[in-house]
């Protein structure tokens, strides 16, 4: 089933079943982190928890979408948000769209998306003993902030059930990661 989800085509932004189709994404990508860890390749693993927490933020732009254009102060940043934010979720702008997120109500998101780009710089650069490029000195360290992360996404995803359009294989995914995390 993993594969076949992250092979679908995304719904339209504008649709009701895109936040489902970012939820479902992001549970699969969090239960491909676990699979990659458990094999030893924490470095593939911390790139797919970055993956599912993007599509969790993406989730969450769409669904506080109204909410975001209201704080927003300009013509060009409400067209960006709407045309360039809520689809892709640039890497580069992550700390910025979760800080609009904490201003709309997700108190905490802001934190824990330093710990997805902190992942997403490990995927690329490893274990850093001296701090420079990564900041993880081993993937023991990695690892933890995967399982974590992981932890927080699914707390977060459950705590939006009674919002989106909750189907049987979102609920599906999330019984299998928890299960597989241990939680």
């Amino acid at each position: 089933m993993d594969a076949e989800v992250l092979e679908r085509p995304l719904p339209k932004p504008t649709t009701e079943d895109y936040v489902g189709a970012r939820l479902l994404e992001a549970l699969v990508e969090a239960r491909l982190a676990l699979e990659f860890l458990s094999k030893g390749l924490v470095r593939n693993a911390a790139g797919k928890a970055f993956q599912a927490w993007r599509a969790l933020l993406a989730a969450l732009l769409r669904l506080e979408l109204n909410n975001l254009l209201r704080v927003v102060r300009s013509d060009e940043e409400r067209n960006w948000l709407v045309n360039k934010a809520v689809p892709r979720v640039p890497t580069t702008r992550m700390k910025a769209l979760s800080q609009m997120l904490e201003e709309v109500g997700h108190h905490g998101v802001l934190p824990w998306t330093t710990v997805a780009l902190e992942l997403h710089d490990y995927q690329y650069n490893g274990p850093d003993p001296d701090l420079v490029m990564s900041k993880y000195r081993n993937r023991e360290e990695a690892a933890v902030d995967v399982k974590l992360l992981m932890r927080e996404l699914i707390r977060r995803i459950e705590e939006l059930k009674a919002r989106v359009k909750w189907t049987d294989e979102l609920e599906n995914a999330l019984t299998e990661l928890k299960r597989e995390l241990g939680s």
